[in-house]
């Protein structure tokens, strides 16, 4: 009987594996990264295709972990479970900075202020505001989320920024946002919001002592921009 013909593919998660293994991603590219990732997705087949077709989607392997669950589903080859391991992904990468960021410490720079916060909105799709709490020698009580918005706002409620700040007997806060597109400028909405804030938190005996913004690696304080 004539030899079967090798299949060119056999072996090659195994490669792909230990590649990974003994360098780790950052010989990957971006297909090769998402192509690794869908092994555990599809237990069979040839994910590199797939991989491939998701960054032509989406444009890049953030396009593609950014998507929706109903987006990715238009992409032939992938099924709900797929979708919704790839959505996971920024969630659990954001979880995982947050739990190596300890909120101990003091915070009493504005490069402390970013690496205590700056966790809160790794890989965030929509406008969040987060309140910094701290006693009276800036030292952190705790990070309490005020609201989550949509693409272009998020709310926020003097009522429940007095209540989170109280409840941990702070004596100053910082408040956090983010700018999903753009720049981390502030607006002059931002700017109205600081001062009204400010108002409402004097007389409680709390003291609002910054405002930042973030917006990609980029965070700006209106405090030392001169703006409050």
């Amino acid at each position: 009987m004539p030899d079967k013909p090798k299949n060119p593919h056999a072996g090659h998660r195994s490669r792909v594996k230990e590649e990974f293994r003994l360098r780790g991603l950052d010989s990957f590219p971006e297909h090769r990264v998402l192509e690794l990732l869908l092994f555990y997705a599809i237990p069979q087949g040839d994910t590199n295709v797939l991989a491939h077709a998701l960054i032509d989607r989406f444009g890049s392997l953030a396009g593609v972990l950014d998507a929706s669950v109903e987006d990715l589903c238009t992409v032939p080859g992938v099924g709900e479970h797929t979708a919704l391991l790839l959505r996971m992904v920024p969630g659990i990468c954001a979880r995982y900075v947050a739990s190596r960021s300890s909120v101990d410490g003091i915070a009493d720079s504005s490069e402390r202020v970013r690496e205590v916060l700056e966790p809160y909105f790794f890989g965030a799709r929509s406008e969040m505001v987060y309140l910094l709490c701290l006693d009276g020698k800036h030292k952190v009580l705790g990070v309490r989320k005020i609201s989550e918005g949509t693409v272009n706002a998020a709310q926020v409620t003097s009522r429940r920024i007095v209540e989170e700040a109280m409840s941990l007997r702070a004596s100053a806060v910082i408040l956090a946002h983010n700018h999903v597109s753009g720049l981390a400028i502030p607006s002059a909405e931002d700017c109205a919001t600081t001062r009204y804030l400010r108002q409402i938190l004097t007389p409680v005996g709390i003291e609002l002592l910054d405002h930042v913004i973030f917006c990609d690696d980029d965070m700006v304080s209106m405090q030392e921009s001169a703006m409050i």
